[in-house]
């Protein structure tokens, strides 16, 4: 699902007192991470996930990958934070604006 520039400034609002959740450290976007951005996108739909400097990728090239695989939509990058969502498969609590 694409997400317009109206839904994306609005899941931006959202996430701007998020924390983040995991990071992404030298090792990169191993399986193990991403299993833990797959659960907490399931858990909060909206999550932060932060890049530390040691990361061997940057935020523009960690986004594309971490989209194809966990079916999620980056809504913003601040530095070396994204901001990743996917609605929850039952009962989605983010309503998007159309």
């Amino acid at each position: 699902m694409e997400l317009t520039g109206a839904q994306k400034s609005y899941l931006r609002g959202l996430s701007h007192e998020l924390k983040p959740v995991v990071q992404i450290g030298h090792a990169g976007l191993t399986e193990g991470v991403v299993r833990q951005i797959d659960e907490a996108l399931e858990t909060h739909e909206l999550i932060k996930v932060k890049l530390a400097k040691e990361a061997p990728l940057e935020p523009a090239e960690a986004g594309e990958p971490l989209e194809k695989q966990l079916t999620a939509n980056v809504a913003q990058r601040i530095g070396r934070i994204l901001v990743l969502y996917r609605p929850r498969a039952k009962e989605p609590t983010i309503k998007l604006p159309r």
